[in-house]
């Protein structure tokens, strides 16, 4: 089974980022004049790849970049996004509409490092992690009943990359992307079960690779670095991801991240 999971790390620009206001999920700002730009951007990048399912944050900035993005799609326009508020920002608590230089200096005052420090009334990193947590389990459980919907259908119509047509003509195959899965597939067509877009926001997003990464044990990109690894993603920085399920058992998937944070679009 594979399940090619593409995520928008990060929602489109708001005032707020541009201002380094902390947004969290209490402050629902909407795309600015340039965040507008950035998700057509990604779209444009997006827009020869027929997605099966789209996931977004409820957040506005996301709703708004998920729009944008479905909307330059040439096979996806009509499909349905479903909100989830699994993929929100990580909560802030009292910081929320403040400064990030405030964040920073109540993390000092706690003698904490910033980016692993809770302010009061916000999300620990761990809630922030069982929260991506629960919501890949319940992709893979997904990618799984579709396989099981397809067997048995003699003369179903395939998902395959291979050279079906111009609906999986991924933007990165000259990277690795197209090496990745023609290998996985033995040399034939592969299949794909669900080619599934998510669009959430950048915290919340390191947070769900560091799972990837620490726990799942993700196969990395040979060039990527340790810093890229912890940085947080661009507005509309594109990651995607690989994942197989062997034997239908979504309890042990296989991921490879094929890019991370890619933001040639931009």
């Amino acid at each position: 089974i594979f399940l090619l999971l593409f995520t928008i790390s990060f929602s489109g620009e708001t005032r707020y980022n541009k201002d380094k206001i902390l947004q969290g999920q209490g402050v629902d700002e909407p795309l600015s004049e340039t965040g507008f730009r950035q998700a057509d951007a990604a779209g444009l990048f997006l827009s020869n790849v027929k997605f099966t399912h789209v996931f977004s944050s409820d957040l506005l900035r996301a709703k708004q970049t998920a729009a944008a993005i479905l909307g330059k799609n040439r096979f996806c326009k009509d499909l349905e996004v479903k909100y989830d508020a699994r993929l929100r920002e990580r909560k802030y608590g009292v910081a929320e509409g403040r400064p990030l230089a405030d964040l920073k200096a109540m993390a000092k005052d706690a003698g904490e490092q910033c980016p692993s420090f809770t302010p009061s009334g916000g999300e620990t990193l761990d809630e922030v992690r069982e929260r991506a947590r629960d919501f890949f389990e319940f992709l893979c459980q997904l990618a799984v009943e579709l396989e099981q919907k397809e067997q048995g259908k003699p003369g179903a119509p395939g998902r395959s990359s291979g050279t079906s047509g111009e609906q999986f003509v991924f933007p990165w195959t000259n990277h690795c992307s197209e090496a990745e899965l023609s290998s996985e597939g033995g040399g034939s067509s592969t299949v794909l079960d669900a080619n599934i877009l998510v669009v959430s926001h950048g915290a919340y997003m390191r947070n769900w690779i560091g799972y990837f990464v620490s726990d799942l044990n993700c196969t990395l990109p040979a060039n990527l670095t340790k810093s890229q690894l912890s940085s947080v993603s661009p507005n509309t920085g594109v990651s995607h991801f690989i994942i197989k399920l062997e034997n239908g058992n979504s309890l042990n998937p296989k991921i490879t991240c094929v890019c991370l944070n890619q933001d040639s679009h931009l």
